[in-house]
């Protein structure tokens, strides 16, 4: 084998040129991009000053004590300096293994879940199931379509109050019942009742959205598969399973996923329907906020601490759920 040598350099011309250092590549990269650095730099900043520093402010406050009594403050002329200490780990020791973990965690981390599965079960459900009605050719469609999308375009404080004068007492529901000579349920006080309006609420205000995007997923599937699977003798059943929900997979992933995330951490539902009068039917974002802001003195290392409890919990389902969905790809594409 022969090698070229360059006469100038005295090199081989195989040999590859030394690699930049980092600062040399931070710099090129710089020349070369400085104008998409320039465009997100606000963007940085902003979430920087939103987002980053009340993580990091709010992760501090876990390791403290710090509540309404021993933080600063200032009161007419006199400011009042902190006085909290660093107690460490001790907060989330006191929240998931202290003498009251089941009843201030515990129970609220269960009935979350069981919210958030109800709920993005029937967002899914539900969703589906208008979806695939709009997909076929109605008179009308398109009325029907606005109507459905709706209760997701209506501000969300608007439809929850709404919701709470139905469900008051003397409500339009308890007086429809009333008149078919069935019970009334105590929607806003009993809890399994407040539980169950809660989750009718949510599903009202979460199924457009699943509708729309499952929709959207109907009509990017190519028409010629279910033609194919109808010649090979396919049923209606066996058209939905084998082209219908493959076809919807990708887009049913992320929609899950968000619905997830947006169902655990909703917040608006939960506390614009029963505001504190509700402890057993709050979910672990609205009791975090109760710590915090609802009782007296207010706990803001309790709340904080909460609040990095459900970031974590987030964080691990997210990323189990995505190796689950690569998983399951790779699979299907063997």
């Amino acid at each position: 084998m022969t090698v070229a040598i360059d006469r100038a350099t005295g090199k081989s011309r195989g040999d590859r040129a030394p690699r930049p250092g980092r600062m040399q590549r931070l710099k090129h990269s710089y020349q070369k991009y400085w104008y998409a650095y320039a465009m997100i730099a606000p963007v940085v900043v902003v979430l920087g000053g939103l987002v980053l520093y009340p993580l990091v402010r709010g992760f501090y406050l876990t390791l403290t004590d710090a509540n309404s009594l021993n933080s600063a403050r200032t009161i007419g002329v006199n400011h009042i300096d902190a006085t909290y200490k660093f107690i460490g780990l001790d907060n989330y020791k006191d929240i998931l293994w202290g003498p009251t973990a089941y009843d201030r965690f515990w129970s609220h981390f269960i009935w979350t879940i069981a919210w958030t599965v109800i709920c993005v079960a029937l967002h899914y459900c539900v969703g589906l199931g208008l979806a695939l009605l709009l997909n076929q050719k109605l008179r009308g469609r398109t009325f029907y379509r606005l109507i459905l999308v709706l209760p997701w375009a209506v501000p969300t404080f608007v439809t929850v109050f709404g919701w709470r004068f139905m469900l008051a007492d003397g409500g339009i529901i308890n007086s429809m019942l009333d008149a078919v000579h069935l019970p009334s349920p105590l929607w806003l006080e009993d809890t399994f009742w407040q539980r169950f309006a809660a989750i009718m609420v949510n599903t009202w205000c979460g199924v457009p959205f699943m509708m729309v995007s499952l929709l959207g997923g109907l009509q990017s599937i190519d028409a010629t598969l279910y033609e194919a699977a109808e010649m090979d003798g396919a049923n209606k059943w066996q058209q939905f399973r084998f082209v219908t929900l493959p076809g919807l997979r990708s887009v049913s992933s992320t929609v899950v996923l968000l619905g997830i995330i947006w169902t655990f951490n909703q917040f608006a539902v939960i506390f614009l329907l029963f505001g504190n009068t509700a402890p057993d039917a709050q979910i672990l974002v609205t009791w975090a906020y109760y710590l915090g802001f609802g009782q007296q003195p207010r706990d803001f290392a309790q709340s904080a601490a909460y609040g990095m409890l459900l970031l974590a919990i987030l964080i691990v389902f997210t990323s189990f759920y995505r190796r689950w969905l690569n998983r399951n790809d790779q699979q299907l594409a063997i």
